[in-house]
């Protein structure tokens, strides 16, 4: 295939080919993002659906259209919110049973356990009869995200190297770590924020799925949910016709193979220099024997402290309750069916595009600036919607009026829109390019785990949260984003063109509070090509 480049590590250039594999390894990981953000997406528009809740939780569709006591409570359900929350309690657990099938089976192999878990799950959810056939289904769709967040090194390694530009990502766990290894220092952080668009690519698709689908009685929730099997059935296909990345066969000691796999996806036989950094930075990563107990060491306290308090506060912005359910939000604020979906459309239009900008200015402007400025944005817009909805929804009323309604429509979108230039994507970003070498894999493997914890937490907790504090549940998250502007302003260094390899000097060592953390940080430090420091691992 005419097409020819070269990829860089090691400040080297390795000659490469756009061949057919890095073409289908690009689609898996594009297919895998949008995968993602359907599955976070579609489950609040369905759940709005009452044709869904005729099906499986009529005592929900009665207290919707009947029930006058609280319109806060409409939807305050536990099993109604286990539906949304389940996938991530089992792609937290599956996480930890796929990490051994990467090491022994390959990310090929991985990848296709992941998506028979998509594709069984997609079934169960499309055809299912009763409320425990739905649940299952979503764990199977939770555990192919659990497989696939370990299996993710696999399209990226075929195609990032290749052709890092139009690459994105297969959901959480490498991605964002490999981006910021490979990526140039002044645009690692646009590249990085590419993991993010696809989630929001993702969810726009699902809203519009299910505004769309709302109008197809009584079956169009079943159509909303199976549609996920398209892209599932997709990045299936795919790990059936590529073979398994020259890093995992290497990593298990299969090095001819990798080398002749290696010279099949760069379309070149000039693979020698390549093939020797992959076994370098192989050697170095098994060298080191302990990569969670470093994780745990004092010079590493910093780190680890912000990754996993960036997850937490990333939840507890109140976004996920927002994307999850927004369909329902505006529907208990008195928008009608179409109205609530067709709205839900809108933030998630506002959401891709908002994404956009970070791309553009995260390595402008920087990290904190991103963070202060929509710190600012989201608690003025929180605090303005808590207001009107304390002054125009009551228990008893849900008649906001039709200016009223565009108003809060208004402010969810300025606090999508800041969220989506900042929290979404450096919540990820940031730990990928703080952590060193020894314990960058593990590193990312504590903030994807806290990550989904607590998007758990949020998703099983939004709707009774909504019941008991009513239009205060606004005023919890703005004061949450009050606490972590705060965290950001005094603890957070920036980290914008600056290679990794010099975090420690440059960043840890000059901040004022972390600096007294790096003592002996030095001698622990390990970088692979016998001691030189690079800018690219594999």
């Amino acid at each position: 295939m005419a097409g020819g480049f070269s990829v860089s590590g090691s400040g080297v250039e390795f000659e490469a080919k756009i061949t057919p594999i890095v073409i289908i390894s690009c689609i898996m990981a594009a297919t895998g993002g949008l995968m993602f953000g359907y599955d976070v997406g579609i489950s609040g528009g369905v759940t709005s659906m009452d044709d869904f809740l005729r099906e499986f939780f009529p005592t929900v569709l009665k207290k919707k259209h009947e029930d006058k006591e609280s319109n806060y409570c409409k939807y305050d359900n536990q099993g109604l919110q286990l539906f949304t929350s389940s996938l991530y309690l089992a792609g937290l657990t599956a996480t930890f049973f796929a990490s051994y099938t990467t090491r022994r089976l390959g990310r090929r192999l991985t990848m296709l356990i992941a998506g028979v878990f998509f594709i069984v799950g997609v079934i169960f959810n499309g055809a299912a009869q009763n409320l425990a056939m739905l649940i299952v289904g979503r764990i199977l769709l939770g555990c192919g995200v659990g497989f696939a967040n370990q299996a993710s090194n696999f399209p990226i390694i075929l195609s990032l190297q290749a052709y890092s530009i139009i690459s994105f990502h297969i959901i959480s766990y490498a991605v964002p770590l490999f981006l910021s290894e490979i990526a140039p220092t002044r645009i690692r952080g646009g590249l990085n924020i590419l993991f993010q668009l696809n989630v929001t690519i993702g969810i726009l698709f699902a809203n519009l799925v299910n505004y769309g689908t709302a109008k197809i009685h009584p079956w169009g929730w079943r159509l909303s949910l199976s549609l996920a099997g398209i892209p599932a059935a997709l990045l299936t296909l795919g790990a059936l016709f590529v073979v398994d990345t020259p890093n995992s066969l290497i990593e298990r000691g299969r090095l001819e193979e990798g080398k002749a796999v290696l010279r099949k996806i760069r379309g070149t036989d000039n693979v020698e220099p390549e093939f020797n950094e992959i076994v370098e930075a192989s050697r170095v990563a098994q060298e080191v024997k302990h990569p969670f107990r470093n994780l745990l060491q004092r010079r590493n306290r910093p780190q680890l402290v912000i990754a996993v308090l960036l997850q937490i506060f990333q939840q507890f912005t109140g976004i996920n309750a927002i994307m999850f359910y927004a369909p329902v939000l505006f529907n208990t604020l008195g928008f009608k069916t179409d109205a609530s979906l067709y709205s839900a459309v809108i933030t998630g239009a506002v959401n891709v595009l908002s994404t956009l900008v970070s791309v553009y200015s995260v390595d402008r402007v920087g990290r904190r600036m991103l963070l202060l400025e929509a710190g600012v944005q989201m608690f003025l817009s929180q605090v303005a919607i808590a207001v009107v909805l304390g002054i125009k929804v009551t228990d008893r009323s849900d008649n906001l009026g039709h200016g009223w309604a565009i108003m809060v429509v208004v402010m969810v979108c300025t606090f999508v829109s800041s969220f989506a230039w900042s929290w979404g994507p450096l919540g990820w970003l940031i730990p990928s390019e703080t952590f060193p070498l020894e314990t960058r894999s593990a590193g990312q493997s504590v903030t994807v785990c806290v990550n989904l914890l607590f998007t758990f937490v949020i998703a099983q907790a939004f709707l009774s949260m909504l019941c008991h504090l009513k239009y205060a549940i606004f005023a919890f998250f703005s004061a949450w984003v009050v606490v972590m502007s705060l965290f950001v302003l005094f603890f957070l260094p920036e980290t914008k063109n600056i290679p990794i390899e010099e975090m420690t000097e440059r960043v840890w060592k000059q901040h004022w509070f972390w600096k007294r953390f790096m003592d002996g940080a030095d001698k622990h430090h390990v970088v692979p090509n016998g001691g030189k420091s690079n800018g690219a691992t594999v």
